[in-house]
């Protein structure tokens, strides 16, 4: 497969593996302090100028300033910190988008494709900041300049060649703003189809899928504030520490007021162990503050029979004590209560916990903690959602929740901890693959054309669709999508099967080298950039992880004057496509801002006053956060049987878990140490139990490629150091993307389509 896909103008997929000289030392013992602060601004400063960086730090997530382009942790509502209101990714991510470094029409000049495919992801997303729009012509190996109005020209013309609508993808990334990701949707159902991918798919497709079917709403229901009140919060495959570090400020004023933290996951990360506050003076001299209180070191996707194990012991002192369960909240909020309690009995309590590794008395000490606690709060990520049977394991989190009467009440509820900035937002104002019958009429009554109603295809649906010839187009608003998706190779050779493929950018990357027969890439302005329109700043808006939305105004001067923001290029595609004599007011929209604000708000449900509420930020309608489940069969919350996964796996295989290291956010990598884990100037390393090490003739730093084979297909990862790491035996964990090649792009959850990134059956081969 490797070598079908490098054929096509070879390019390297892949980057080959190159020795980078790995040291290790033992794991971290806490989160942030000194050292976090430290390396946050050595990234700033080498970037983009120390006097440069402290001033544009400070304007992160303050009020009128702007959102951070990292993660979608919320800010607080009230007062914000004085000393900056970002944490050490949060700094990271700045810094690689506010770069001083550019990459222009004489880098092009300099390096073809070829020559850049061999580097890492990390060198190609140091070249800097793009500056110019971009085109690769077809048979041709280096990219050149190109007017915006022949880019646009082109998008038109391909666009309207296609025999079908739904021969074109159109991927969003969720760094993206409410108002770029409405007008991409509108654009998108105006063409005449819902072909909308989304990076949801890819990772929180799970939690959405499950949360509607039991409590109404594809989103959590708690907020900020909620997770200070709790009496206990869980954290359950989630590493806040590299992934959300300033969940971590949040967990510590639950821990100063009493409360108590159970941690599931089956890599006991540092930033749930201890963490020190570099907003707080007195950690810097003290030990900072532990964490968790229980620690359940899972297997990797053992979660639902350790969540069952839980529940069974809960329930046994509820028949023997009473007062366990919320009752009236049962008999008055759920259904089917009888029907999961009857399953649950029916359980083998010692096989449950033989089957997820927990020692049991961790089992019975976490039964301790929640057994009183009525505010309960479970967070999780990727560890619970990238799984076979990724919807069932939040479906068994919502039980839990829903027995203890923990949803709909202030400290308690579900708490899906988004990644990428406006994930939830892009979602939230239209970008969806199958149509909402209410909005879709609301569109026709607003703009007086009838929207495409069919459904269309999720990423997994996009990229079989590619490789077997139905779509012919790829436009990407944002991401680095070959490096994100499953099966590297696979999706490479669907995006080079293309007649066009288009990226809308700030920086370069991966994707941009894995072309269609012409590519274009279309340079856009960063979260932090001013955004100027005749004069005037215009300002776009953002959702957090916990439903507010609120505005981003950014504070630096564009990296190059050619830049243009997302809705001004979304409109020109727009008109290029569909005339300018097109019901809808594209360029119009795009030059103001209130105006696009103003429609989302006729058309979408919970958004009315939108431009009057955007500067201070409101909260969107949510009917679990009141406990109102009415939209669901007979007005009620769902209990759910969840069965327990089976991975059948062979005596010589091992589950593999994907997960970043401390120096990336998704697929941008802003160093090569993880310091956390104890690993430096290095990524494609295998961490692997000591046990299993002497089992498979192994010793520490020696090389192995990786085999998954599902369906008679075997994919290499190639060249990893083995690292002794205290994991689960018969588990594993490496870094994406280099593993992605992996993950089989027909296997993924029931009920959500998202990849099995995180239980991956593979072998392991000596070199």
């Amino acid at each position: 497969m490797d070598k079908e896909v490098k054929k096509e103008r070879n390019v390297h997929v892949v980057a080959p593996p190159k020795l980078t000289g790995i040291r290790l030392e033992d794991p971290s013992v806490y989160a942030a302090g000194i050292s976090g602060v430290k390396v946050a601004l050595e990234h700033a400063i080498e970037e983009m100028g120390a006097v440069r960086a402290f001033q544009t730090l400070m304007k992160m997530n303050q009020k009128n300033g702007f959102d951070c382009p990292g993660c979608a942790w919320p800010d607080p509502d009230d007062k914000r910190s004085v000393l900056g209101e970002y944490c050490e990714n949060g700094a990271k991510a700045l810094a690689e988008e506010a770069t001083l470094k550019k990459v222009d029409e004489d880098f092009f000049k300099k390096y073809s494709i070829q020559e850049i495919s061999t580097w890492s992801d990390y060198q190609i997303g140091k070249s800097g900041r793009l500056t110019h729009p971009m085109i690769l012509k077809e048979g041709k190996t280096n990219y050149e300049k190109i007017s915006w109005e022949e880019a646009f020209q082109i998008i038109g013309q391909q666009l309207n060649e296609l025999n079908s609508p739904n021969e074109a993808i159109f991927y969003t990334s969720g760094r993206s703003s409410n108002e770029a990701a409405f007008l991409y949707a509108l654009f998108i159902r105006a063409f005449g189809t819902n072909n909308m991918p989304d990076c949801s798919n890819m990772c929180h497709e799970s939690s959405g899928v499950a949360l509607s079917q039991t409590l109404g709403i594809g989103k959590g229901s708690v907020t900020l504030d909620d997770l200070h009140k709790a009496d206990v919060v869980m954290v359950v495959g989630q590493n806040p520490g590299t992934n959300h570090p300033r969940m971590l400020s949040a967990l510590q004023k639950l821990k100063n007021k009493g409360g108590k933290i159970i941690t599931i996951n089956p890599l006991a990360e540092a930033g749930l162990k201890r963490f020190k506050n570099p907003q707080k003076i007195k950690d810097y001299f003290s030990g900072g503050t532990d964490l968790t209180d229980v620690f359940l070191q899972v297997k990797i996707n053992q979660d639902v029979p350790l969540l069952k194990s839980m529940m069974y012991k809960l329930h046994q002192l509820e028949k023997e004590n009473g007062n366990i369960w919320d009752k009236d909240f049962i008999q008055s909020k759920t259904a089917h209560y009888e029907s999961f309690i009857q399953n649950l009995e029916q359980q083998n309590l010692q096989k449950l916990i033989e089957q997820c590794g927990v020692d049991e008395k961790d089992i019975n000490e976490a039964v301790k903690i929640l057994a009183p606690a009525k505010k309960i709060i479970i967070c999780w990520a990727m560890g619970l959602t990238q799984h076979k049977n990724g919807v069932e394991n939040i479906k068994e989190c919502v039980n839990l929740l829903l027995l203890k009467g923990s949803v709909g009440i202030e400290g308690g509820g579900t708490c899906p901890v988004r990644g990428h900035s406006n994930v939830q937002g892009d979602r939230s104002v239209g970008i969806v693959h199958h149509p909402n019958q209410q909005s879709s009429k609301n569109i026709e009554r607003v703009f007086g054309f009838k929207p495409a109603m069919e459904n269309g295809y999720d990423t997994v649906g996009s990229i079989q669709a590619m490789y077997e010839g139905k779509a012919k187009i790829f436009i990407s608003l944002g991401g680095n999508f070959v490096p994100a998706a499953s099966d590297t190779y696979y999706t490479a050779q669907a995006l080079q099967n293309c007649e066009l493929t288009v990226s809308i950018s700030t920086k370069l990357n991966r994707t941009h080298l894995i072309a269609g027969k012409t590519s274009l890439i279309l340079p856009t302005l960063g979260r932090s950039e001013k955004d100027h329109f005749e004069g005037k700043e215009r300002f776009v808006t953002v959702e957090n992880s916990m439903g507010k939305v609120h505005a981003s105004q950014g504070k630096l001067k564009p990296a190059s004057p050619h830049l243009m923001s997302e809705p001004d290029i979304v409109a020109n595609m727009a008109v290029s496509t569909l005339g300018k004599g097109h019901v809808v007011p594209w360029l119009e929209m795009a030059n103001d801002y209130s105006l696009i604000r103003g429609k989302i708000a006729e058309i979408i449900s919970g958004f009315e006053g939108y431009n009057k509420n955007a500067k201070d930020g409101f909260y969107l309608p949510n009917n679990a956060r009141v406990g109102d489940f009415s939209k669901l069969p007979d007005g009620k919350a769902q209990f759910t049987v969840c069965k327990v996964p089976d991975h059948q796996i062979k005596e010589n295989e091992f589950i593999l878990m994907t997960i970043r290291s401390h120096d990336q956010f998704n697929t941008t990598i802003y160093g090569l140490h993880d310091r956390y884990r104890g690993v430096f100037n290095e990524r494609r390393v295998i961490f692997m139990n000591p046990k299993d090490m002497k089992k498979n003739n192994l010793s520490s730093l020696d090389f192995i490629d990786l085999i998954s084979e599902y369906d008679g297909v075997k994919r290499t990862a190639e060249y990893f150091h083995v690292v002794p790491y205290d994991i689960p035996q018969g588990n594993l964990a490496a870094y994406f993307p280099e593993t992605n090649v992996l993950v089989p792009i027909n296997h993924f959850a029931d009920g959500s389509r998202t990849p099995i990134s995180k239980s991956v059956k593979v072998q392991v081969v000596k070199k």
